[in-house]
């Protein structure tokens, strides 16, 4: 071999460098995309879950899950803060419903989770002892 040999990398070397990276990067990036929407569903049990221990102790201190006479509950003063959405950039959490012995808590996509595959979140005290439960029934 001379001495006035080149050095470097090839046009041919190069680009099946750049072909093997865009191989592992399509195969990595669609991973990691699901792994933070895992994580921000996780998040929306979370925030159910806070919403359900809230309106556990509202219900210690007044007669219904309810916060008002409008509900379906008995006139009452009411006593304590009502639950409120914790507070997400991607669901947002609200009681959809509450009687004198039952609640709907939803958690509704939004923000960069509004496709997520799995839908909207619901927990109801009387349905599965008040377990989260998601629209599509795979993610449950």
């Amino acid at each position: 071999m001379s001495r006035n040999a080149a050095k470097g990398f090839t046009l041919i070397e190069l680009m099946v460098v750049v072909a093997i990276v865009g191989i592992i990067a399509a195969i990595a990036i669609p991973s990691y995309q699901e792994q933070v929407r895992k994580s921000r569903r996780a998040e929306a049990v979370r925030a159910i879950g806070q919403m359900q221990l809230d309106l556990e102790r509202w219900r210690a201190e007044n007669p219904c899950y309810g916060k008002s006479a409008v509900s379906p509950c008995a006139t009452f003063t009411a006593s304590g803060t009502y639950p409120a959405d914790p507070g997400s950039d991607f669901y947002t959490t609200a009681i959809t419903g509450a009687t004198e012995t039952d609640y709907t808590i939803t958690s509704m996509r939004a923000g960069a989770q509004a496709d997520d595959r799995c839908g909207n979140l619901v927990a109801k005290r009387s349905v599965s002892n008040g377990k989260p439960i998601w629209a599509t029934a795979s993610c449950n």
